[in-house]
């Protein structure tokens, strides 16, 4: 992945830095150490300070002082950060050491500083919890990167579901997501696939080399630039029965209903309550309690994850990612909040779908794709 660096790249860090700023100010504290990839990638527009995609603490960190803005990173990974991230031209001065010196350079650098870092250290000052907001209320920029991330795995689940055919294993289908989403550009961070009856038995299917008989569920979650968006698409081959209907029915209620009720100023608390009430309502009263139902997403599949009595404000700016499930179904999009209402960002064209009414508007969610049975 290649950075862009312009003007807007840098206002968009001045801003973050000023916000990193007053976060030191109201804890006291001299400077900020981060580790953590999507810290990172938040801070740098979208770097990428992983080798190991699963990764959750990176192979470069970044340090803010009152002195200067540093990155550390040892002799094998500088070449790459500087050539292809370009973060030398976003101001951070490069600390390079050996493999095996890094927390040597990072105790000179902050001598006499009361550090915060982004994770649990003997002696400083745990920030991470602080910087959740800071992640998730995304910029302007943020934003269109969002929208642009989000069409690419849109048109990666339409290709590869698409492609899925009776007598596929998982594991074929989910080479098929995992080629279409990593062509785009876009890494496939989470892959599930589960067929039949492993979509009833199982709320997180790593694919496995059972064969597809009638019924697919797709998930996804795409990575680029540090951004994550997610998506589940489930296909039916020959009619769906007439239970199995009712379910996707009501999961599509469940979904327009969070949607409907994620408004600026809303707490996740309240909308959990409300949601609580859907899945009643819709004859499923107890399957909230199988699976969470998602929240805010942003650099991270799920920022946080709503619960009963949340205080987590949404906001304009913010993306949400829920995940309503009944057993058998699901229903999974990724939406960016507004002012005046709220985008789905994952939309897939001429995908069919449900129309629910919820709080006075129309909310399009997506139904089981039903195609003829090749047999």
């Amino acid at each position: 992945m290649y950075i862009s660096i312009n003007k807007a790249m840098n206002n968009e860090l001045q801003v973050k830095l000023s916000k990193i700023g007053n976060l030191l100010a109201s804890h006291r504290l001299d400077a900020l150490l981060v580790h953590k990839v999507a810290n990172f990638a938040w801070l740098t527009g979208g770097a990428a300070s992983y080798v190991n995609t699963a990764d959750i603490v990176g192979v470069a960190s970044l340090l803010v002082t009152p002195s200067g803005r540093y990155l550390l990173t040892n002799k094998i990974e500088a070449p790459r950060l500087r050539a292809e991230e370009r973060l030398e031209e976003q101001g951070w001065e490069f600390v390079v050491t050996d493999w095996y010196q890094a927390e040597d350079e990072i105790a000179r650098l902050t001598k006499g500083l009361k550090l915060g870092r982004d994770g649990v250290y003997p002696g400083k000052v745990d920030s991470s919890v602080d910087l959740t907001p800071l992640r998730v209320n995304l910029s302007p920029e943020e934003q269109t990167r969002f929208r642009s991330l989000s069409k690419l795995c849109a048109a990666a689940m339409d290709s590869a579901i698409r492609q899925a055919q009776p007598g596929m294993t998982e594991f074929e289908i989910a080479a098929i997501l995992g080629a279409e989403t990593q062509r785009r550009g876009v890494q496939p961070i989470v892959n599930l696939i589960a067929t039949d009856r492993r979509i009833y038995d199982f709320r997180h299917p790593l694919p496995t080399g059972k064969k597809l008989d009638e019924y697919a569920m797709l998930v996804l979650c795409g990575r680029q630039f540090g951004l994550v968006c997610s998506l589940t698409r489930l296909i039916h081959f020959g009619a769906m029965p007439p239970a199995l209907q009712r379910k996707a029915q009501a999961v599509a209620e469940i979904d327009a209903a969070m949607i409907a009720a994620t408004k600026p100023g809303a707490r996740l608390g309240e909308i959990f309550r409300q949601t609580q009430a859907q899945y009643a309502r819709s004859g499923f009263e107890n399957e909230w309690q199988l699976h969470h139902q998602g929240g805010p997403a942003g650099y991270l599949p799920r920022e946080t994850v709503a619960t009963p009595g949340s205080d987590f404000v949404v906001a304009e700016g913010q993306v949400y990612a829920w995940n309503p499930s009944i057993t058998g179904t699901k229903s999974e999009d990724t939406i960016l909040v507004g002012a005046n209402g709220n985008e789905i960002l994952t939309e897939i064209p001429g995908w069919p779908v449900i129309e629910i009414e919820a709080d006075g508007e129309v909310i399009l969610r997506p139904a089981t794709l039903e195609v003829d049975s090749p047999r």
